[in-house]
């Protein structure tokens, strides 16, 4: 194989699979990509909030992705961005794209020298691509699936996806490495918002199952976030919902059930606060140092007696 193609650093080898898609509802945009490459994610995925999403693959020209949002920027649609990145690429017969806008417009490229097997199939508001795969089944079973996993969010309808391209063997090569990217719909004035998720498992022996993982670990940690909320606006039983539902996500992290009980003590509830800072101090002696370093710093507020009943947990 030819490396004509690949003689300058924003041309990258990264044959893979990927969806580029966006959910009606919410607007949200995403890209999803597992390959036989390091560190996948920092090559093919590109979104912004309000913007749009790119996954630039096969024998990438990473710089499809800056430049393919700008030109989104510029009022162009996917299909015009595609036409004027290829425009002057000699590369164009090896490359694989795909762009999305904010309309659930989609535009796929797939070269017609692109290591087979390699196709696309278009569909509502999502677009799938693959290259180098083990057979042609590769993208229509992720378009199948993706189709009829709308009962799902949008990050853990991608993951789907994607697993159903595992599910026919996928990447001829075998696996090495996923990632997840979703932004809002919208861009807001508080731009560290705009980006929702960005998950990647650089090198491992199962990606997927990791990213699955990583999801989920994202998901109980948004329950979190939520139940602060919560108890920032004195929605104190809705706040011990989310918490419920964080712990029992992920019963083996031991973060989650501290911050728990911090929060349950500075509620007054003693009984269950108590039951929880024991199993964690049981677990690790560290996190009772921390527990009496928080007054300090005014995020744990008890009494002298109550802090010290805690701190004697054995």
């Amino acid at each position: 194989m030819s490396l004509k193609y690949n003689q300058t650093k924003n041309k990258i080898i990264a044959h893979t699979y990927s969806i580029v898609a966006r959910d009606p509802k919410t607007g949200e945009m995403g890209v999803g990509v597992q390959s036989h490459w390091f560190s996948v994610g920092s090559v093919v995925s590109w979104g912004e909030a309000g913007i749009g999403v790119v996954a630039t693959q096969s024998l990438t020209n990473k710089s499809f992705g800056l430049r393919g949002l700008d030109l989104l920027k510029e009022g162009k649609s996917p299909q015009e961005a595609i036409d004027i990145l290829l425009s002057d690429d000699e590369g164009r017969d090896v490359r694989q794209v795909s762009i999305l806008d904010t309309k659930g417009r989609v535009a796929t490229h797939t070269g017609s020298k692109c290591i087979k097997h390699a196709g696309h199939k278009l569909g509502n508001n999502f677009s799938v691509q693959a290259n180098l795969m083990l057979s042609d089944k590769v993208w229509p079973v992720m378009a199948e699936v993706y189709e009829k996993s709308e009962n799902l969010s949008l990050p853990e309808r991608i993951v789907k996806s994607l697993e159903a391209a595992e599910s026919v063997g996928g990447d001829i090569r075998g696996k090495q490495s996923a990632a997840l990217l979703i932004v809002a719909g919208e861009s807001t004035e508080n731009k560290w918002e705009d980006l929702l998720i960005d998950l990647r498992v650089e090198d491992h022996i199962e990606p997927l199952k990791e990213l699955n993982r990583l999801l989920k670990v994202y998901r109980a940690y948004e329950h979190m976030n939520n139940g602060d909320l919560a108890i920032e606006k004195g929605d104190i039983d809705i706040a011990f919902k989310e918490y419920e539902t964080a712990q029992k996500m992920l019963p083996e992290i031991l973060e989650i059930k501290f911050w728990v009980a911090v929060s349950l003590a500075n509620q007054k509830r003693m009984n269950k606060a108590t039951e929880l800072f024991k199993e964690v101090f049981k677990k690790d002696k560290n996190w009772r140092i921390l527990t009496e370093r928080l007054p300090h710093s005014e995020l744990l507020n008890l009494s002298d007696d109550d802090l010290k009943k805690i701190l004697s947990l054995k």
